[in-house]
């Protein structure tokens, strides 16, 4: 039960630190570029049912964050009955945002190439860890 309690509130503290590192930049999560990297449940499936990056999404739309989905497999998904797509992860994606949060640790991710184009990166699980990572870097 204690372990189901801390699993749901863990996105709202993604997003609470999200903001600390934003501010820390002098910037508000309203109207930052947000890259969410992975929307699926867990790595290397399409499985959304109790993702809780559909939670962080909410949470994103809620603070008016502009932000954009990466997810390799997954192409559309619902969030308020609302659909959305998800997109191609490029060099322009990473660099013009101002933070990444990694959400599901995808295997085609290319790690290295994130570390070195996105100027934050709030890693929510390791997954950068052997990488020399030349910018911000934050782990959960």
């Amino acid at each position: 039960e204690l372990a189901g309690e801390i699993n749901n509130s863990m996105p709202d503290y993604v997003i609470n630190r999200a903001m600390q590192i934003l501010n820390d930049d002098g910037k508000a999560l309203r109207n930052s570029k947000v890259l969410l990297l992975g929307v699926a449940y867990k790595k290397d499936i399409d499985d959304m049912r109790e993702s809780p990056s559909l939670k962080l999404i909410e949470l994103l739309i809620q603070q008016g964050a502009d932000f954009k989905t990466v997810d390799p497999h997954v192409e559309k998904f619902r969030v308020n009955g609302e659909t959305l797509e998800t997109t191609e992860l490029t060099d322009e994606l990473l660099e013009e945002a101002d933070i990444v949060i990694l959400a599901t640790d995808h295997t085609a991710f290319d790690y290295a190439n994130i570390a070195q184009k996105s100027k934050v990166i709030f890693d929510t699980r390791n997954a950068f860890k052997g990488i020399e990572m030349p910018n911000r870097y934050i782990k959960l």
